[in-house]
């Protein structure tokens, strides 16, 4: 296992994590807790909107067979019945020569097919009675929004798999959803590996370096919809290891070790796959950074061995945990969506294997444009703060140009199938 490494395309390592992903169970939540979760339901109609014949516009409602003919010269004086506003209902309905004052929203009454807006009306009171004035004809229909024209009771309004926003929320409020079939989140253990880390909150000691991955990784699986449970870091002795994983296993849905996986006397993950006669699907990926992104499967259960090095850790999760969560939640295109964008600077190394350079986002002259967020060497982690996009330079290649057209993976929106070049 430790020998035999061969680099495996991208995306077949993307095909080969896929085959294990599968869709999560659901659950109930209050409406009040759903935000940002996935819909395991459709959300149907379950009545017309508008529910009846409403205003638009404050005016008077009328019958538009009594306003035929009228004009400057032959206006027609109508009774005004009553004051109705969004909410309330006229007391009864409407007979010939009348008109009921109606403001924006409210319910049509009986009888009425059309407003007049406020602005054409000329309003006076005569013998203890209030009256209106119109000069013009109204059609059957003018300035009335008819019941169920937005929408109709039973439609299929969100499909299910479709992330809860604060649109789709109005829409499950509007509708009398107060409970919401969503899919779980699926828990994700995460240990760190490695005798030189620290937690955050310890203080550096010459040889050690704070656990910045476990971090990282846990923001990513939060982002990305799943819960991550921080399981603790671990020193780079077998036994411990290998007991802390085997155990773990039970408890969750997939788990992430970061660091280990290489070819060193104490990269241990290899060998605890091996006792846990766990399958591997790959060990060596050819790309950079992140070659040595390790998944392995036992019992049905995922087990990521990330990077220790915080590029290539954060890279390996997004093209390979990623879209395993996604399935996990239901989503039918699980894989983050990609672009053709413009190269914003050179990028001269050679890319013996698929390249994905940490980048940003720029829009520039009615252009999309890509930078690379810093110092592009899998070991640095300050470029990761800037980094909203995954730069895809194809292998094979001896650098790029400004200019260049590149494909760009987005990280903050799911969308679409990958297309890996």
């Amino acid at each position: 296992m430790y020998l035999h490494r061969k680099p495996l395309p991208v995306p077949e390592a993307v095909a080969r994590v896929m085959e294990y992903a599968w869709n999560g169970p659901s659950e109930i939540v209050p409406i009040g807790s759903c935000d940002g979760r996935i819909l395991a339901v459709d959300v149907e109609a379950t009545h017309p909107v508008p529910p009846f014949d409403k205003s638009p516009y404050d005016g008077f409602a009328l019958k538009a067979g009594d306003t035929e003919g009228l004009s400057k010269d032959h206006p027609g004086n109508f009774h005004v019945l009553e004051t109705i506003g969004a909410g309330a209902r006229a007391s009864r309905a409407l007979r010939e020569g009348e008109a009921v004052r109606i403001m924006t929203g409210a319910e049509m009454p009986e009888g009425a097919d059309c407003v007049a807006m406020f602005e054409i009306c000329h309003t006076y009171e005569e013998a203890g009675k209030d009256w209106v004035t119109l000069k013009r004809p109204m059609q059957a229909g003018q300035n009335v929004i008819g019941k169920g024209t937005e929408t109709e009771s039973g439609r299929v309004l969100v499909e299910k798999g479709t992330p809860i926003n604060p649109g789709v929320k109005a829409l499950l409020a509007t509708f009398g959803y107060s409970d919401v079939l969503v899919h779980k989140k699926p828990r994700i253990g995460v240990f760190a590996t490695g005798t030189e880390l620290l937690e955050v909150d310890e203080a550096l000691v010459p040889g050690k370096i704070r656990n910045s991955n476990a971090q990282m990784v846990l923001s990513q699986i939060k982002r990305a919809g799943g819960e991550g449970v921080y399981l603790g870091k671990l020193a780079d002795e077998f036994e411990v290891c290998y007991q802390a994983v085997s155990r773990a296993m039970k408890d969750f849905d997939f788990l992430m070790t970061t660091g280990g996986v290489s070819v060193g006397d104490y990269d241990l993950m290899p060998a605890i796959y091996e006792k846990l006669e766990a399958d591997v699907l790959f060990n060596k990926v050819a790309m950079r950074p992140g070659s040595v992104t390790t998944v392995a499967v036992k019992d049905g259960t995922l087990l990521y061995g990330l990077s220790g090095n915080p590029s290539a850790c954060y890279v390996g999760f997004e093209l390979f945990a990623y879209p395993v969560i996604q399935s996990f939640l239901g989503r039918e295109k699980p894989y983050h969506p990609s672009i053709q964008a413009v190269l914003g600077e050179d990028f001269k190394k050679p890319n013996p294997f698929a390249r994905f350079v940490r980048g940003f986002l720029a829009y520039e002259e009615g252009r999309v444009l890509v930078y690379p967020a810093g110092v592009d060497k899998s070991a640095v982690v300050t470029s990761l703060a800037h980094t909203n996009v995954l730069i895809v330079l194809k292998g094979g290649t001896r650098g790029y140009q400004k200019g260049d057209t590149v494909q760009a993976i987005l990280l903050e929106s799911p969308g679409s199938q990958p297309h890996f070049q």
